[in-house]
């Protein structure tokens, strides 16, 4: 199925807890003066307008990154997320006079955060299948050179032929849209092939928090896997519907976490549900072993 498209959710709830996330990461895999690859399973678009098109269309972005884009006193893990998202905001759009972004006029998905965050050393291996969405990635990396490779194909089949990367140090984000019921059990044996081929590379799994029993069992069977550690961080934003449609939080499941995130979040998730959430039922969880 590739009906969805990311632009009509760009900048909400779940982009703000994975992206800050991804760049803690990515900032912790760039404190050794070691190469390492940066591999996205389903990469999007790679940057979204938030004045023209989809992302107009529900708004999602006014409910998240807008309402940290202000904010101050955020604890660092947030503080550096907004940090980014400005920097690629005045890169695209230009700064006011006192050099601060004029506004928020467009949110970066994450193969351009991980092109913003990361070393020039950094290899960025970039997958897309949605046949409209591939292109665009190809534009926003048109002028990466070999530093960024776009394949328009099956992310879980790359992660096959590039497993292990050659400097044996790597950040994979897998962000399947889980249109299809049958996604859950992809990403487990997804996973679990993965850490056989590289055991010790960072993996990152974001899924959305809903009415299915899948979305439950999801985190018990990640758990299983056997990774050396791993790390567990969810944010539920509202109350689940009655009728049980729409998404009511989203979270991640971390296989060998930096072991300073589990603290960062710690710190960061209060604040999360404070600027994010929509009722009395908002709030989180986190959970880790081996850190």
């Amino acid at each position: 199925m590739l009906s969805y498209r990311h632009a009509f959710h760009a900048g909400n709830h779940a982009d703000v807890l994975k992206h800050a996330v991804e760049i803690a990461c990515l900032d912790y895999l760039g404190q050794k003066d070691k190469p390492y690859w940066y591999l996205d399973t389903h990469a999007g678009a790679g940057m979204y307008s938030l004045e023209t098109g989809f992302a107009t269309q529900n708004a999602e972005y006014e409910s998240g990154i807008a309402r940290l884009w202000d904010e101050p006193g955020l604890p660092p893990l947030l503080a550096r997320y907004v940090e980014v998202i400005r920097a690629i905001n005045a890169r695209e759009r230009g700064n006011g006079r006192d050099g601060v972004p004029r506004a928020l006029k467009v949110y970066p998905g994450s193969p351009v955060i991980a092109d913003v965050v990361a070393s020039e050393s950094t290899k960025l291996r970039l997958f897309e299948m949605h046949p409209s969405d591939s292109p665009l990635l190809a534009r926003c990396f048109k002028d990466a050179g070999r530093r960024a490779l776009i394949y328009a194909g099956d992310g879980y089949e790359g992660l096959k032929a590039l497993l292990p990367p050659p400097p044996r140090r790597a950040l994979v984000l897998i962000d399947p849209s889980y249109e299809d019921k049958s996604e859950y059990a992809r990403v487990v044996a997804a996973l679990k092939d993965a850490l056989k081929r590289f055991a010790t590379g960072t993996y990152v799994l974001w899924y959305p928090q809903l009415h299915r029993l899948e979305t439950r069992r999801l985190p018990e069977q990640l758990k299983a896997l056997g990774a050396k550690s791993w790390l567990h961080v969810a944010l539920t934003v509202r109350k689940p519907t009655a009728d049980g449609f729409g998404m009511h939080g989203s979270g991640l499941f971390i296989l060998n976490p930096p072991w300073v995130l589990a603290q960062q979040l710690a710190e960061a998730m209060p604040a999360l549900v404070e600027l994010l959430g929509e009722d009395e039922s908002a709030g989180y969880t986190l959970e880790h072993d081996g850190l």
